[in-house]
């Protein structure tokens, strides 16, 4: 057995609706029935709120019973979570967790907050004067003049963004002025920071869409209309935001009708299911599974084994760039 020095952090990444919440906690317990502590750590943005439990797709009472969960019901709606924010919680989460011999398991699919656990990632400030002026040059220049800027002042960072995402290139030209340094510099790289074993769950994408179709379904059934309707007033603009709470918003506000509401989470998840597979795939760190393979679990027990043994490729340790798998160009 590897000596807790030699345990790596885990991490299940991979689309809404894969499995990635069951995996974590039979992981938690094949582990303990090996003489291993292990607990789970939420690295999903919008569980951190309370009361948002239908919608984000929490962990049922009894799952969290089984296995302790962390930063999950940390902030209330009304409060408003960063990725700077969850990296400062994440690593000291992990940091007490390995002090008292026990291995974290990072579960969630927002791909930056995943990485901003264990990754060399830093995160810039804002300054609301810098992106006010620049929002203001967008509206009254245009938003291509201001890409033509970045374009003269960083290239390196210009190459790797869509022309059309103003909010990123305002983003790009702020830090710019802020640091007095490129963009591109403040960019991730594909380096840990945590010793960490990155499990994809990977999905047939008309299987993953009929999860997704039940799982809406489930959550109307559920009550997800009741549960916004309770908040409604009480979340931020990031909380309101939150797919599935924004759509029944808009059907509270007559907007939509609930049929429509719902059709369009499920439209919008499916989507946001396809931008986290391109995410995800450009990572070579992970190693992906077949999330229907019905020993799952014990290929990624294998796959923890000789990760903590060092028996995997150097590119799960070294600062690696980044490539598009398979599963990048698949989901596009």
């Amino acid at each position: 057995m590897p000596e807790m020095g030699d345990r790596r952090v885990i991490s299940i990444v991979g689309p809404t609706a894969s499995g990635k919440t069951s995996l974590g906690i039979e992981l938690a317990q094949a582990l303990q029935a090996r003489g291993q502590k292990a607990e789970i750590i939420n690295a999903d943005a919008y569980q951190m709120y309370r009361r948002m439990d239908i919608g984000t797709a929490k962990a049922s009472a009894a799952e969290r019973a089984a296995v302790p969960h962390h930063l999950i019901d940390i902030i209330e709606p009304s409060d408003t979570m960063s990725a700077a924010r969850f990296q400062k919680l994440a690593r000291e989460c992990i940091a007490s967790l390995q002090a008292k011999g026990i291995r974290p398991i990072l579960v969630g699919g927002s791909g930056l907050y995943a990485r901003a656990a264990t990754d060399d990632i830093s995160f810039q400030g804002t300054d609301p004067a810098v992106r006010s002026r620049l929002e203001r040059r967008a509206e009254t220049e245009g938003p291509g003049t201001l890409f033509e800027e970045l374009e003269r002042k960083d290239p390196q960072a210009a190459a790797t963004m869509d022309p059309h995402n103003v909010r990123r290139t305002i983003r790009a030209l702020e830090v710019i002025e802020i640091t007095g340094h490129p963009y591109s510099a403040s960019l991730p790289r594909y380096k840990y920071v945590i010793p960490t074993v990155q499990i994809g769950l990977d999905l047939d994408r008309a299987f993953l869409d009929e999860h997704v179709d039940l799982r809406t379904a489930q959550m109307r059934q559920e009550g997800l209309v009741e549960e916004v309707r309770a908040l409604r007033g009480q979340m931020s603009v990031t909380a309101s935001r939150a797919l599935g709470y924004e759509q029944i918003l808009e059907y509270l506000e007559g907007k939509l009708s609930e049929d429509e509401a719902f059709a369009l989470i499920a439209r919008k998840t499916k989507r946001l299911a396809r931008k986290q597979m391109g995410w995800f795939g450009r990572d070579p760190r992970i190693h992906w599974l077949d999330a229907m393979a019905p020993d799952v679990v014990t290929q990624a027990m294998d796959l923890i084994e000789r990760a903590d043994a060092g028996e995997l490729s150097a590119s799960d340790d070294g600062d690696v760039q980044p490539s598009v798998h398979h599963l990048g160009e698949i989901w596009r």
